[in-house]
């Protein structure tokens, strides 16, 4: 797969260094590195963009403003490119407004795209945080999500110390998230387990805002915040049946073990 890259600075390089470096050897990511500052309306993108662009399957967006967003589809046109993938880590480079105005206009364009709000929502088949989540169909944007998105980890745990022994990435977090904390979980009781992650992802550190907003309609919270929880969740996921039922008191005054357990 040929992906082009769209950055800006900083938070779109670490990601390309991190897909360069875990993604297939199939994959050729060619970057092009967007004018730093460029106008609030852009009335012609070729102002800002070369002549030519590599040819790609996949645009993928990792610009830092709202202006730089708004040459997308120009890029699409130059690049040839079927899909994009234009995560939303932080809602002041890409609001509301503007990623609909521009789904409409990829979508006029026969070009599939997804807004992952934050990327690591990413899916082979959905994006989004819990009520906010989208399905899509596009074998080019599934195909990126195989490796990089929603972090999948595959736990191996010592049945008898029910300490961790080994962590698998099956599918890092794009800014290399995910196989951070896997590194520190080796050796870690599985009682701990889900705490530790969500620290290791704090000190990454990660990429996404620190904005509070509205993530769906039922959570207020920062995009940061979200990404720590995803990891923390997988991580509990994976945990789950080596912990110790959580115990509590019937009404009847017995001692339960949660699910499936006898007082």
């Amino acid at each position: 797969m040929r992906i082009l890259a769209v950055v800006q600075g900083n938070y779109g390089t670490r990601k390309v260094d991190n897909i360069r470096s875990h993604g297939p050897s199939d994959w050729t990511v060619e970057v092009f590195h967007a004018p730093r500052f460029l106008p609030q309306i852009i009335d012609d993108p070729a102002e800002f963009l070369p002549k030519e662009l590599p040819e790609a399957d996949l645009l993928l967006y990792l610009g830092e403003s709202p202006a730089a967003a708004q040459l997308i589809p120009a890029i699409v046109r130059l690049s040839g490119a079927r899909a994009v993938i234009a995560p939303v880590d932080n809602t002041a480079w890409l609001p509301p407004g503007l990623k609909n105005q521009l789904q409409r206009e990829l979508a006029a364009l026969g070009v599939a795209s997804v807004f992952p709000k934050p990327f690591c929502t990413l899916t082979q088949g959905s994006y989004g945080y819990r009520r906010s989540a989208e399905h899509y169909d596009n074998e080019l944007i599934a195909s990126f999500a195989q490796h990089f998105g929603k972090p999948e980890l595959k736990i191996t745990v010592n049945p008898e110390t029910k300490r961790i022994e080994s962590v698998e990435v099956v599918r890092d977090a794009t800014c290399g998230s995910a196989r951070h904390v896997t590194q520190g979980l080796v050796g870690i009781s599985v009682e701990e387990a889900e705490f530790e992650a969500g620290m290791l992802h704090h000190h990454y550190p990660c990429l996404a805002s620190m904005a509070r907003e509205w993530i769906d309609d039922r959570l207020e919270d920062t995009l940061m915040h979200v990404a720590g929880y995803i990891i923390k969740d997988e991580v509990a996921r994976q945990v789950k049946p080596f912990k110790k039922p959580v115990q509590y008191i019937t009404p009847d005054g017995y001692v339960s073990g949660g699910e499936g357990s006898h007082g």
